[in-house]
């Protein structure tokens, strides 16, 4: 699935990184926790969270996501827009919940991984 189709079921604004629109996804998670993206998530390329700091550009970066979508209308920070440009990170913001946003992304094909949790 293609971030601009992303942008479109969600009805999501584009914050930045906007030339990278057409770039390929396959997988996608929903989190506020960074913990457990970084403990339970693999081979993840979206992002959506309701958390608004820069640790969540952060984590992305290191798990190699290539977009993150803000719900609940939230808005990242001067800082993470910078550091979301500089790690070549689409940022956009929906006004959906976590729950709908999630839902839309999976039943329109874009799924997760399987997690074992223990």
């Amino acid at each position: 699935m293609k971030i601009s189709t992303i942008k479109d079921l969600l009805e999501a604004d584009v914050i930045c990184n906007e030339e990278l629109l057409e770039k390929e996804v396959y997988s996608a998670c929903g989190s506020d926790m960074m913990s457990d993206v970084l403990a339970y998530v693999k081979d993840q390329a979206v992002l959506m969270t309701g958390l608004v700091n820069s640790q969540v550009v952060r984590t992305a970066e290191m798990m190699d996501m290539v977009c993150i979508v803000f719900v609940r209308s939230k808005q990242p920070t001067p800082e993470m827009i910078q550091l979301a440009r500089e790690s070549g990170i689409v940022l956009m913001a929906t006004k959906r919940r976590m729950y709908e946003a999630c839902g839309i992304l999976y039943s329109n094909g874009l799924v997760g991984n399987k997690v074992n949790v223990g």
